[in-house]
């Protein structure tokens, strides 16, 4: 079993639970850590019967509270590793349950990877698919894109099968849908044949960097880059297939050279040991560099004394997935960080407006203040979303306090 945040391994009661940061801490009243779906069916029959609700965690880094509750928490760290896969066709099916830096693991001995990665790889399968987790580059979706078909647990306790081809609005709809539709099991993934890349960070001021953002943007496999408030500089973090990387030594000063597969250059900060927290919104594209540059403006008058972490700011490709930050659109997340030891909500606060007035959508594993009423004009499928859901959990099995002030039902 993965390492976890908590140290109950299965039907403890009434111990606390902490996420990553430990910014969040709670006690459900019952933590269970079922090895097959068929226990997890049963575990959400029991709930239905007793009237309670029941909450799917994975790696608990998320700093929300979408799987804060009172009630009972299932973690699918019991159902993880690669069931069976395909080589020609680049699938794979895979518990979701498994932590993606092991799960990659695996997937190598078969010959094939993930596409892309987060800065961060200790999430699992279900939990970075269920909250839209992304990495960067201007042709890569979020991770959820990568779910075709598989199983889920439903709020009746049935084990249902889906499959993209056969209910395509089905599955537009589970991708993002942070465990309020059911409780995915077993996931089959679209993955890519095997193939090592070449990481390249490169450092320089901001103002020459924003001057050739879109070149930069566009002629890697992925890029993004760091902004760091007290040095005004940034640092830009550059991946292509070996041969096909540029020379940026003419403006840049080269920090990182390193060569390898997706899962060991992608991911940089599995292992940080500082924790932090995060709010993170992605706007249009178009909308980032200016965004950017006024949150720029904003931490240098007010903030800079007393936040020295760095901004992301990163590219995700257009996608269909209903409550997707990037649905319907290419677009720029930007993150903002504070220590997880020291204040961060008044940061976070004042900030917020900014990406908001640029066509902000929040990232639903990063904090954020918005609710139903605010989210609602964001999300084109919010209304079909929400039927649903309602059709698939009448009762409201899956949700809690936070998520139905999030979803307002």
């Amino acid at each position: 079993m993965p390492n976890t945040p908590w140290s109950a391994t299965s039907q403890n009661l009434g111990q606390d639970f902490h996420n990553w940061s430990g910014g969040l801490r709670f006690r459900p009243s019952r933590l269970d850590v079922p090895e097959d779906e068929e226990t997890v069916a049963a575990l959400v029959r029991a709930a239905a019967r007793q009237g309670r609700s029941i909450r799917p965690v994975g790696s608990a880094h998320s700093s929300s509270e979408i799987y804060v509750t009172d009630d009972i928490l299932v973690s699918m760290a019991g159902i993880c590793g690669l069931r069976e896969h395909d080589a020609q066709h680049h699938r794979a099916t895979v518990g979701a349950g498994s932590q993606l830096t092991e799960l990659s693991k695996e997937l190598q001995a078969a010959g094939m990877t993930l596409s892309n990665f987060g800065d961060v790889a200790t999430q699992t399968v279900g939990g970075a698919i269920g909250t839209g987790t992304h990495g960067s580059g201007r042709d890569f979706p979020n991770l959820s894109m990568m779910l075709v078909g598989g199983r889920l647990v439903t709020a009746g306790g049935e084990i249902r099968t889906f499959d993209v081809e056969e209910e395509p609005d089905f599955v537009r709809a589970l991708r993002v849908s942070f465990g309020t539709l059911g409780i995915l099991t077993w996931t089959t993934l679209k993955l890519e044949p095997l193939h090592d890349l070449h990481r390249q960070e490169w450092c320089l001021a901001f103002e020459p960097c924003m001057e050739v953002l879109d070149k930069l943007s566009r002629e890697n496999r992925n890029f993004d880059f760091y902004w760091y408030p007290r040095s005004d500089e940034v640092k830009i973090r550059c991946l292509n297939p070996p041969g096909e990387e540029k020379d940026y030594g003419a403006f840049a000063r080269l920090a990182k050279d390193e060569t390898g597969p997706p899962h060991e250059v992608i991911p940089q900060h599995s292992d940080l040991p500082h924790r932090f927290e995060e709010m993170e919104y992605s706007m249009p594209a178009e909308a980032g560099p200016e965004c950017l540059g006024k949150l720029r403006a904003r931490i240098k008058e007010r903030w800079r004394r007393s936040v020295g972490w760095r901004l992301l700011f990163r590219y995700i490709k257009a996608d269909d997935s209903w409550l997707s930050e990037a649905y319907g659109r290419d677009s720029v997340s930007i993150s903002l960080h504070q220590n997880a030891t020291l204040p961060y909500w008044d940061f976070f606060l004042d900030l917020e407006p900014i990406m908001r007035d640029h066509g902000g959508r929040p990232h639903w594993a990063k904090k954020h203040s918005l609710r139903a009423a605010e989210l609602r004009p964001l999300y084109p499928m919010w209304d079909r979303f929400l039927a649903l859901r309602q059709e698939m959990d009448p009762g409201g099995r899956f949700l809690t306090r936070y998520l139905r002030g999030l979803l307002g039902c």
